[in-house]
């Protein structure tokens, strides 16, 4: 938990930027894995952790815009949920280390939320992503389930939106830890691969530094050599020599702060001649385009610059021809790239997704582009100085799309068909690092986690 100070200014600045009415923020509730007392880990909503910082379950905030009051709402534990989950500290006082002095019980939320829309206050809420808080929504203020999304006040996304992306160095030294507990683990990954090993003892390995940092996964663990599919979460293939392992995985801190790492290394000691060509051309794209990172240039522009560096790398391997501007305005490169450069990363690994990623990527003057591969790019906006954002070009061989795209005869101009028949089982490679935006440049979060060929092949040769 930050200060009481960090929390109230954003609270302030949140009054400022949105019009008259309640702002209401629900937190989450647990949720039952295959029954109410089995619970799913808890994780509490990313914007009531920003804005109110308690990370408890059965909560929830009004501010009032017309007299500026700031209440939460929840029950404080009972006798019989101290025998069976111990002594919290109570919600007053919680709210209290975040600067709300008002607290009132669950039960009062319906009846404020109520009075406010029977009296013509307008009352904003951000779009629901959990079914619990979609039912009290509708029964409160009798929207239609399939219209609730779409009925979010914008004027409060945006207001969020402005605050969460300009992370504070209070913020930033939460996503180091990230990160850091994040290069940890994939060097854990590394030097535990052998023949022989199931992908779910790596997966075992990784997850258990992530708890044991005092937090736990930023999102679910893709680790496979199956790396051509982007979010692999199947961990039951055997490990064999000649094979690549994609691991895409990150720790979220004790305050929910994310990190979000790839790295790609091979099951052998060493990378085959043609994994080191595919590898190297990814890891140029990479670094080529963390080293242009700066304010004022659209992130699309990086985008585009990964996909002609991978098209022209390509080209030089024989599987792409043809001029590498036109090859990658005509999209051609997604068979290959068919995913985005990146995405803006902070309390959410893809940070404020909920909140809808053409208001958190995109801006009244750069608009998503309808175009496949590109369209997956999450983030296309101009970079502005406290962002924080991935980095994450591949290369990926997938047989279905090949034989899809070939049977269409779609892009021969640009694509040598006939040589990719050997790459058909090679899988994938994603090389990812996290960047924040500074004034005049960028920072690399983190220690350095390896990623040249050497410096991989020499963590795979580590004899512990």
């Amino acid at each position: 938990m930050f200060s009481a100070d960090t929390y109230t200014n954003r609270r302030n600045q949140l009054k400022k930027d949105v019009e008259k009415g309640l702002i209401l923020i629900l937190g989450n509730n647990d949720v039952g894995m295959n029954y109410a007392g089995n619970t799913f880990r808890y994780r509490q909503d990313s914007n009531f952790l920003y804005f109110f910082g308690i990370d408890q379950a059965g909560l929830a905030a009004v501010i009032d815009l017309e007299d500026g009051s700031e209440t939460i709402f929840g029950d404080e534990l009972t006798i019989d949920d101290v025998i069976w989950v111990g002594t919290h500290t109570s919600i007053s006082e919680m709210a209290e280390k975040v600067g709300v002095k008002q607290v009132k019980p669950a039960a009062d939320l319906e009846k404020v939320v109520k009075a406010a829309k029977q009296s013509g206050k307008p009352v904003h809420y951000l779009p629901p992503y959990r079914d619990d808080n979609k039912i009290k929504l509708h029964q409160w203020l009798g929207i239609a389930f399939e219209d609730l999304k779409s009925q979010a006040s914008e004027s409060f996304i945006k207001a969020v939106v402005k605050q969460r992306s300009h992370k504070s160095a209070e913020e930033i030294q939460q996503m180091e830890v990230a990160v850091n507990v994040s290069g940890s683990m994939h060097i854990a990954a590394m030097i535990g691969a052998a023949e022989g090993k199931t992908e779910a003892q790596l997966t075992g390995i990784v997850q258990g530094i992530a708890v044991g940092a005092g937090g736990d996964l930023a999102y679910p663990i893709i680790l496979s050599k199956d790396g051509q599919t982007l979010h692999n979460h199947y961990h039951g293939n055997v490990l064999k020599e000649g094979q690549l392992v994609l691991g895409d995985f990150g720790a979220e801190t004790p305050m929910r702060y994310a990190g979000d790492l790839t790295r790609t290394f091979p099951v052998s000691k060493t990378f085959t001649a043609k994994q080191k060509e595919i590898y190297q051309i990814v890891l140029d794209a990479e670094m080529q385009c963390i080293e242009g990172l700066k304010p004022g240039i659209p992130y699309r522009e990086f985008h585009l610059k990964a996909a002609r560096i991978i098209t022209e790398g390509l080209k030089g391997l024989g599987l792409m021809k043809g001029d590498t501007d036109e090859a990658v305005a005509a999209g051609a490169h997604a068979l290959f790239f068919p995913h985005g450069l990146g995405h803006m990363i902070g309390l959410d690994v893809h940070d404020m997704e909920d909140l809808g990623e053409n208001y958190v990527g995109y801006s009244d003057s750069i608009k998503r582009s309808e175009q496949f591969g590109t369209a997956f790019l999450r983030l296309g906006r101009e970079l502005e100085a406290g962002f924080v954002l991935t980095v994450e070009p591949g290369i990926y061989f997938i047989p279905e799309l090949i034989d899809l795209w070939k049977s269409e005869n779609k892009f021969e101009n640009f694509i040598n068909y006939s040589a990719l028949d050997s790459y058909r089982d090679f899988g994938g490679v994603r090389i990812e690092d996290n960047v924040l935006i500074t004034e005049n440049g960028h920072k690399v979060l983190g220690n350095p986690v390896p990623k040249s060929i050497e410096d991989v092949e020499k963590v795979r040769s580590y004899q512990g």
